[in-house]
């Protein structure tokens, strides 16, 4: 089976198109010092069991209590969702066994959720737009690790991240390709990362998402389902979907039915495997907890986070198109790190945000990338690279030549204007050095010369001898006017 157009977003399978559906459930941690119902710590890197509290290992008469700032912070990111605040909401008990998770039930969300309806606006690769709705988001506390790869007969269990808060943030069905799934993780990733509610990192596990795909004739109602646990990377969703979706094609197409399961992504298979069967809420045997009261929320509490809301993701694409005059896409590519973006303003002040945004998008990305950091590792201070962009604004260094010093100022030998005055990298601007090179260069190539005439564009050969013998260093535009009015064009 091949991808027909990308426009389309369908599968073509021996007997015809499908289509995907998609949903997904995006597991976030919050950004909290400690666990939803304890006061034990959360913090990544701690040794096994170092971070549990007797709530969290499920000790007979331990109480939960409910963390104010989790809830805060999962109200700030579903007004960041512009999804709607509910300001009764309730905690539910799930129950099932499972060695990490101690009390043999987990605290949930699921017949009041914190957070309702809302609609995420996506960027799709080619430029256009396309909304994601929200159906909910609930908070829920996480479960311990199991680990299998320490003997060879037992397994091991570590519970410090039992009791973690987390978000679940589930969508509606409106997915329909692997391309707008991820494009629709990366941009929840951005916003909790803007809103400060949750730190993206997907290597750790502090976001991962479960992908729900089912496939269709176009038209046609949908499909059955099956959910892949747990994905943690950009690249293994889409690896995952695109898997998931050919083997359910190829069921379908073959007379047979696709069964309602869980699945687990082997990505150095690159398939999905079968975890278990579907459980429905009544499996789990959902009721409300009858350690917590129930959640109500004053509106004047949400209205006091929603005036503290940062410039969330599309307000600072839009303001930075309107104010700084860039491309949609600059301004895609700006502010899908919170850090990038931030680093590019502090470096357009007083400059041309333009030239501004190239270095930065650009040339700046591309050493970082090569050396495996992003923005909020930057070495580099926004100051050089506003310095380096006056320096081509006032004609001292050329754009070719400042390639050469932002070499220099990257390995550490200071700043730009440093690095020009150490290397002698002015640009030459006296016309009366850029005269004689030329009359040397023409005089040596009559010929070249006389052919200028008939054929005008040859005079980029010219800029190019005249460029090399100054060392590049020429004022690109003082030599094409020179050589002009030399040649006779």
């Amino acid at each position: 089976m091949t991808d027909v157009a990308a426009k389309s977003k369908l599968i073509q399978g021996r007997t015809g198109p499908w289509e995907i559906v998609m949903g997904l459930e995006i597991h976030a941690q919050v950004a909290s010092n400690s666990k939803l119902f304890s006061g034990a710590a959360v913090g990544f890197g701690a040794g096994p069991n170092e971070q549990v509290s007797l709530v969290d290992a499920g000790f007979p008469g331990m109480l939960p209590t409910l963390n104010r700032f989790c809830v805060e912070q999962a109200v700030r990111t579903g007004l960041g969702l512009r999804a709607k605040i509910n300001t009764f909401s309730q905690f539910d008990r799930k129950n099932y066994f499972y060695p990490d998770l101690p009390t043999g039930y987990q605290i949930s969300q699921l017949y009041h959720p914190i957070v309702g309806e809302g609609v995420v606006e996506v960027e799709a690769e080619d430029g256009s737009f396309f909304n994601v709705g929200i159906e909910r988001l609930h908070l829920e506390q996480d479960a311990g690790k199991l680990i299998h790869d320490l003997s060879l007969t037992e397994s091991y269990v570590d519970l410090n991240r039992a009791g973690t808060a987390l978000m679940e943030i589930v969508s509606k069905p409106d997915l329909r390709s692997p391309e707008e799934a991820v494009a629709y993780v990366k941009k929840i990733r951005t916003i909790l990362i803007y809103l400060g509610t949750c730190d993206g990192d997907m290597e750790k596990g502090n976001l991962r998402a479960d992908v729900n795909v089912s496939v269709r004739r176009p038209g046609e109602p949908f499909g059955t389902r099956c959910e892949i646990k747990n994905v943690n990377s950009f690249r293994f969703i889409a690896q995952a979907i695109n898997y998931e979706a050919r083997r359910q094609i190829e069921i379908l197409e073959d007379g047979g039915s696709v069964v309602q399961e869980t699945r687990l992504f082997d990505p150095t298979k690159g398939e999905t495997r079968s975890m278990r069967s579907k459980e429905e809420a009544h499996d789990y045997r959902y009721f409300p907890d009858p350690d917590l009261l129930p959640l109500e929320i004053e509106q004047a509490w949400i209205d006091g986070i929603k005036a503290s809301l940062p410039e969330l993701p599309d307000d600072k694409r839009r303001r930075f198109m309107s104010e700084y005059g860039l491309s949609q896409y600059d301004a895609g590519v700006l502010i899908s790190e919170q850090a990038k973006a931030d680093y590019f303003e502090t470096a357009a002040k007083g400059r041309d945000a333009k030239l501004v945004a190239n270095w930065v998008t650009n040339e700046l990305s591309a050493r970082l990338a090569a050396d495996g950091r992003d923005f909020s590792d930057n070495p580099l201070p926004a100051s050089h690279v506003a310095e380096l962009v006056e320096l081509i604004e006032t004609d001292v260094i050329s754009s070719k030549i400042a390639k050469e010093v932002f070499d220099h100022v990257w390995n550490g030998e200071g700043s730009p204007a440093e690095v020009v005055e150490k290397h002698g990298l002015k640009q030459v601007t006296d016309t009366g050095t850029i005269e004689k090179a030329v009359d040397e260069i023409i005089a040596a190539n009559p010929d070249k010369a006389a052919a200028v005439a008939e054929k005008p564009q040859a005079i980029g050969w010219f800029v190019g001898q005249v460029m090399k013998a100054t060392g590049g260093k020429a004022n690109p535009a003082a030599v094409n006017d020179i050589l002009k009015a030399k040649l006779g064009l």
